[in-house]
Order: structure tokens, then C-alpha cells, then sequence
């Protein structure tokens, strides 16, 4: 699945870019975020797909009933499965018309060597520093204080050949765009026939990952910093290899 992810900066948005695209909403750069925290993401929306807005990782479904019941399906909610995503409650009726994408410079999966000895690595494409996500997005509405969420969750699919040898547990992988690619995935006239065809693992030649530290998802603060990126040697990697 995807709970670990890096958020690009304001550059790097800008970079990713041929037309203008307002970024002045996002100024927000996370080296590490764990998805159960629930932070802010840019996103591009079907709806709006010339502005970055910011959306909270951890879909609330507008028919949540109340406050109790909205943070209960976010934390669920990180990412949806394509497989079966037109027939999920969460999802079914934004797939067809709500999907956006969702931008980061990386993302975490471990690679269990043993039971107990499991590597995290980087992942991310070759030769584009920031890239999108396919995703699907919601606002709710508390109905008792007016609070208003914006929120959003990653789209996966099954893991392609580099994926399933780092993720080699549960075998899967996000929902991955180029730049080339990316915009056919907001428009707004797909047919679910189209939609179920760009739910595909991407290609591993476009991707590419390295080992990195060790490190407790609970304690996210730590890791907000460039070195945490770097690549680390495990020897115990040689006999997976």
C-alpha cells in the first residue's frame, strides 16, 4: 500500500509544469510524512485543473454522518484499491467524477528481509523529480461547527516486477503518472472503460528506488531533513539479490 510518502515543494511543483499553475496555496515541503498523520497534499482536481489546492491524505466521504464517523474513515481510507473501487462506498460515486492527482517526490516501502528485518527504500521515477498520483477526492461537512474538509486518497494497483521485489508483502504500488501522462487522468469525460485503463502498474524502466535508514513512522519529525533520503547499504539485501 502507500502510507509514506515525500511532498514536493513550491519549486519543484512549478517545475513540473508547461502551462501556469497558481501554486501560491502550497508552501508546505515534507521529507517524511506518515499518511495516519493526515497531512496536507497538493492536488490538481478534475473539477479545478489549473490550480494546486491542498488536500488532507485520508478520504472523508461527504455522507459521513458526524465528526465520530469522519475520522474513523479516514484513517481507512489512504488508499483505495483499483480493483474494486467502483463497487467501494468511499469511492464508488467519486471515481467516475472526482479523481485528481496527487503530487509527491517519493514514497516509502519496506522490503522484508526476515520476519523481523524489514528495509525501507525511496522510491520514485527516473529523470522527473516530482510526479502525480491518481486519486480520488471528497469535501465534508460537519453539520453541527461547519467545519469543512478537504480530503483525498491514493489510488493503487498491483505491483509492477521492481515493486513486488521491494513491497514483497502485500505487492503493491500507487497509482503513477509521468508528466506526459498525467492530465488524461483529469478528464473530466472518461468512460469507465477509459478510467479502468489508466489503472495500470506503471512501467518499472520509468522508476527507480534505493535503501535508505531505518526509521519509527510514529516519530515523522525526524526525518523532515535531506540526508534521511541518502542511500544505505544493508548487507543482509545480498541474500534477497
Amino acid at each position: 500500500m502507500c502510507y509514506h510518502a515525500s511532498a514536493p515543494d513550491r519549486t519543484e511543483l512549478d517545475d513540473l509544469f508547461d502551462h501556469a499553475v497558481r501554486t501560491d496555496e502550497w508552501d508546505t515541503y515534507y521529507h517524511y510524512l506518515n499518511g495516519y498523520s493526515h497531512k496536507q497534499l497538493p492536488v490538481l482536481t478534475v473539477e479545478d485543473p489549473t490550480a494546486i489546492h491542498k488536500n488532507s491524505w485520508g478520504l472523508v466521504a461527504s455522507w459521513a454522518k458526524d465528526k465520530e464517523k469522519a475520522d474513523m474513515l479516514r484513517k481507512g481510507c489512504l488508499n483505495a484499491k483499483s480493483e474494486d473501487i467502483w463497487e467501494t462506498a468511499s469511492y464508488r460515486n467519486l471515481i467516475g467524477k472526482k479523481r485528481c492527482l496527487i503530487f509527491l517526490n517519493g514514497f516509502y516501502e519496506f522490503r522484508h528481509v526476515t520476519k523481523d528485518d524489514k528495509i525501507p527504500y525511496l522510491v520514485g521515477l527516473k529523470n522527473q523529480k516530482t510526479f502525480a498520483t491518481g486519486g480520488v477526492y471528497d469535501t465534508w461537512v460537519d453539520k453541527i461547527t461547519g467545519e469543512v474538509r478537504n480530503t483525498c486518497a491514493i489510488i493503487t494497483t498491483p505491483a509492477n516486477p521492481l515493486m513486488a521485489k521491494i513491497h514483497n508483502t502485500k505487492l503493491r504500488m500507487p497509482l503513477m503518472f509521468t508528466k506526459e501522462a498525467m492530465y488524461e487522468w483529469l478528464n473530466p469525460k472518461l468512460a469507465k472503460s477509459d478510467i479502468n485503463a489508466l489503472m495500470q502498474p506503471l512501467d518499472e524502466n520509468l522508476m527507480q528506488a534505493h535503501p535508505i535508514m531505518k526509521f519509527n513512522p510514529q516519530k515523522p519529525e525526524l526525518y523532515n531533513n535531506a540526508e534521511f533520503k541518502n542511500p544505505v547499504e544493508y548487507p543482509q539485501l545480498a541474500l534477497l539479490d
